[in-house]
């Protein structure tokens, strides 16, 4: 840092330091956006000021309330735009916070996407919290010079920098609260310094913005200045709704979905909510809810924490507007509001049926979602009993019936395909879709005919295990968990046959359990394998053994079971050969096999090893002998 008299100089934060250069030298694809970020940037501090009169009303200072207002205005002499508010402002300490560092959790992201791929750019910047840089696209040099409501004039501050590592914060005298930016253009942008194209780079990204933008050669509103959400939807165009979509999440892809609805009654209220194409970068992360935004009459109180929304629809985007929440309302106060409780139930129930009317007439569309948001959507399974059932008539799945790797099969779907004498819906738990497509369990059920549910999402082992244990009074039952169960569908020969092969295998069962002794709870033969010598299971009390892999991290249940394939040319060996010294390796590796099988890890690789490769000098040595 350098200091002249009231002038200092600091050295951008690392992070930062790297957002400016790819501003300033990477991202061409589309200039204009860095209005569209800096007029939301003027728009988020008129909001702040107006929440903090009514929350906090001393902070205000007593300063005259004029009418809100985003002023923006150019200077071809000078070669400069400029954006002013009077809005919140900022103080020198907030300057140094808000321009100076960045602290948003997903700035190393936004970095990687960006040099990654020259450039889908301008599309994440507002997206990742780093609206403000964008002016350095086009800027050489950025002056702004704000003052915060309450303070003394003479507590205004100038930030100012060229976006080349550093930059200078001074002292100023400003009258006026709010936040003016003069940006120095590049050589080669003076086609911005014209009313026409500034004009329509607002009309095109900004007319949604409920204050006014006004420009120096016209005093009436450049945009709409009205909140879209409270104008009727008659009087709303689809590319309106489009348009104020991409302002509100900075996403230019087009929304799948979205739902306007003003409900009057005890309670009033407008939901404006769409359905997204594309999930956010912080989908996933824990805390991540940024959503909804709670306005009340027309004022930003909060974005949304969980109490408009569950967790499950944390993907949803949107506006909710009402008018029986006080102005300086807090989380706490919204968590036992019974408005709120209203409107969440009311926003669920709708949410779920522009879902519902997604699925059953746009497929296609709806097939995109589940994409995106499917693994998100089935946490609702689990999280919210009242809407249960609605949820899982929207959950999709992966089949042995389906003809690609895409979810495409509904348990609506897979009931109505179900064979006579069935009466059951199988599935199958595993590490993913493609190991769950390979499992050796799945071998009767393909000879049968039968279709299996190929479940391979973490969550699925939580809903099938737990709050979806049925469906339209049919049990779903995993293949893979206890003895195997064709009901209906195993004939007399088979049962025969079966209790035959129980009976045939008696000795070889009981030797081989007694040299897996401390590894496998259990072995018995199976019908449920054709072309496999083994597979393990557990049992029919214990959790999936899939589920266990996810909760422990150890890879077997507590009991497992080996099961043996009495057709197979392995196992009828082994069963001629009940003497073979060699049997406990037999035993050994027909198990580790099939924990390897299930993508499961054996307890010791090299043991495993070991024995294979010494079964297969003792079988050379036979076959040369």
């Amino acid at each position: 840092m350098t200091l002249q008299a009231n002038s200092e100089t600091y050295t951008f934060q690392a992070k930062a330091a790297q957002i400016l250069d790819l501003m300033a030298n990477s991202l061409y694809s589309n200039k204009d956006i860095f209005l569209r970020e800096l007029i939301s940037n003027s728009s988020d501090a008129i909001d702040r000021l107006r929440f903090e009169r009514y929350s906090h009303p001393e902070s205000a200072g007593g300063e005259q309330d004029d009418a809100p207002q985003i002023r923006v205005t150019f200077d071809k002499d000078a070669g400069t735009i400029t954006i002013a508010d009077n809005g919140i402002g900022m103080s020198r300490q907030e300057a140094m916070n808000n321009i100076g560092t960045i602290a948003h959790s997903g700035t190393a992201e936004f970095i990687r996407t960006l040099t990654g791929d020259q450039l889908r750019d301008a599309e994440l910047i507002g997206q990742f919290g780093v609206g403000f840089y964008s002016a350095f696209i086009v800027a050489e040099r950025v002056v702004l010079t704000s003052r915060r409501a309450g303070l003394p004039a003479s507590d205004g501050v100038r930030w100012s920098s060229d976006g080349k590592g550093e930059y200078t914060l001074e002292a100023v005298e400003r009258a006026d609260r709010g936040t003016t930016i003069v940006l120095e253009l590049r050589d080669g942008e003076d086609e911005l310094l014209n009313e026409h194209r500034l004009r329509s780079i607002i009309h095109r990204y900004s007319d949604h913005i409920s204050q006014p933008i006004v420009m120096e050669q016209d005093e009436a509103p450049v945009n709409q200045a009205s909140a879209l959400w409270a104008r009727p939807q008659s009087e709303l165009s689809e590319q309106d709704y489009h348009s104020y979509y991409r302002h509100l999440t900075n996403d230019f892809s087009d929304p799948l979905a979205h739902l306007h609805t003003k409900v009057e009654g005890r309670y009033e209220y407008t939901i404006l909510l769409y359905i997204p194409s594309r999930a956010p970068h912080n989908l996933w992360a824990p805390q991540a809810r940024d959503g909804i935004r709670l306005h009340i009459r027309r004022v930003f109180i909060l974005e949304d924490s969980g109490q408009l929304l569950p967790s499950y629809l944390r993907f949803v985007r949107g506006v909710v507007d009402s008018a029986d929440l006080p102005l300086n309302v807090s989380r706490e106060i919204l968590q036992g509001s019974q408005a709120v409780g209203h409107i969440r139930s009311s926003a669920v129930k709708r949410v779920l049926k522009l879902l519902k009317g997604l699925a059953d007439n746009q497929p296609d569309k709806y097939a995109e979602f589940w994409t995106q948001f499917g693994g998100v959507l089935k946490q609702g399974v689990c999280d919210d009993p009242p809407h249960r059932e609605d949820i899982t008539e929207l959950l999709r799945f992966i089949s042995t019936r389906s003809g690609t790797q895409d979810a495409d099969v509904s348990l609506s779907d897979y009931v109505a395909r179900m064979k006579e004498g069935q009466d059951k819906i199988y599935y199958l738990l595993a590490p993913s879709p493609a190991a769950a497509a390979a499992s050796p369990h799945l071998e009767e059920f393909r000879t049968k005919g039968i279709e299996v549910l190929l479940l391979g999402e973490a969550v699925d082992s939580f809903v099938v295990s737990g709050p979806l244990r049925e469906y339209r009074g049919k049990q779903l039952q995993s293949i893979a968990q206890g003895p195997p169960d064709f009901g209906d569908l195993t004939d007399d020969a088979e049962k025969q046959a079966a209790d035959q092969a129980s009976s045939d295998y008696a000795a070889l069962l009981g030797r081989l359990k007694a040299h897996l002794a401390g590894k496998a709870w259990d072995v018995r033969v199976t019908s449920r394998l054709t072309t496999s010598p083994a597979c393990i299971v557990t049992d029919g009390t214990e959790t999936d053994f899939t589920a266990v892999q996810r909760l422990r991290g150890s890879g077997l249940p507590n009991q497992p079971i080996l099961e043996i394939n009495p057709g197979h040319a392995l196992v009828e060996r082994l069963n001629r050969g009940q003497d073979d010294p060699r049997l406990p390796v037999w035993a050994h590796v027909l198990f580790d096999q099939a924990v390897l099988a299930t993508g499961a890890r054996i307890e010791e690789p090299a043991a495993f090893v070991t024995r294979l490769n010494d079964l297969l000098t003792s079988l050379t040595a036979d076959a040369s002998a």
